[in-house]
């Protein structure tokens, strides 16, 4: 069953009456998952509702396109929406249960900002100034305050995110700790396509020959991860030259970090890493990472 809802109280009566409803049917302590998207959804998206289902009874997508995150007015036009088409393809998700309420929470920005941008924000702090705090000044600041309401308004046990965005899953996880929020998060792992391209909204926007152009990044990473036992200039290296030789990609960054704290890792680090890599194709933005084991 897939119910959508715009307003605040909505979703929250609604998520009231089918706990009450689970209760009455002899679920104890029914659990609520929250799945926070932009819409414009794509098989990553689903692949979060489907491990979602096997996590909870009750599961919230959210779809809001939220401005405190763009930094240009252009991209936020820009972003794709189409809210019929994604509660078709919600309404397509199976989980474990047939029984599993799934609710679709699509707000307005009035909705979710009554009074214009709220005064009150969560910082990101040290560690969302980096790389796509870097590149997009004040974007983590929007996301963790637009993820704080989410949160606040949906109480869910567990909220779920993709680990192809793995600066914002980091970001967040961090938030719910410093701040005892009372739910766990679950990073779920990056969708590829065929030739292992992440999936992403914003893959749309590239044409025949970005689309084929965009496989370096990916590319970049397998490069990384082969290179993982020589040390971290090697890695390095290693991507950059695979980078060099498509000329419609530009880099913007390039990095291995600690998950632990998402700070550069040093020349004699070992263990497990994550390689970062953003650029634009044509005129697109993609981001990618991977998990490596330094040797």
């Amino acid at each position: 069953m897939t119910e959508t809802v715009d307003s605040i109280a909505g979703v929250r009566a609604l998520i009231a009456r089918e706990k009450a409803a689970l209760v009455a049917a002899g679920v104890a302590s029914p659990r609520v998952a929250l799945v926070p998207t932009m819409g414009a959804l794509h098989n990553g998206h689903v692949a979060l509702v489907e491990r979602a289902t096997e996590l909870a009874e009750i599961v919230v997508v959210s779809i809001f396109v939220n401005p405190t995150q763009f930094n240009a007015a252009e991209d936020l036009q820009r972003y794709p929406r189409d809210l019929e088409a994604d509660v078709v393809t919600l309404s397509a998700v199976s989980g474990p249960s047939h029984s599993t309420s799934l609710v679709v929470f699509a707000p307005a920005v009035d909705a979710m900002y009554p009074s214009g941008t709220t005064q009150t924000i969560v910082s990101a702090g040290r560690a969302g100034n980096t790389l796509e705090g870097r590149s997009r000044a004040g974007h983590f600041d929007g996301v963790l305050t637009v993820v704080s309401k989410l949160l606040n308004i949906v109480r869910p046990d567990i909220v779920l995110f993709g680990q192809k965005d793995a600066q914002q899953a980091f970001l967040v996880g961090r938030m719910i700790t410093d701040l005892d929020i009372a739910t766990s998060i679950e990073v779920v792992p990056t969708v590829r396509e065929d030739d292992g391209l992440a999936l992403s909204s914003r893959n749309r926007f590239l044409d025949e020959r970005e689309r084929r152009a965009s496989r370096v990044l990916s590319q970049m990473l397998e490069a990384a991860e082969s290179a993982a036992d020589r040390g971290i200039d090697t890695v390095i290296a290693a991507a950059q030259s695979v980078a060099m030789g498509e000329p419609l990609v530009q880099v913007d960054y390039l990095a291995v970090v600690d998950p632990a704290t998402f700070s550069p890792v040093d020349d004699d680090h070992r263990g497990r890493a994550i390689v970062l890599v953003a650029a634009k194709v044509g005129s697109t933005r993609l981001i990618d990472n991977e998990t490596i084991y330094l040797g």
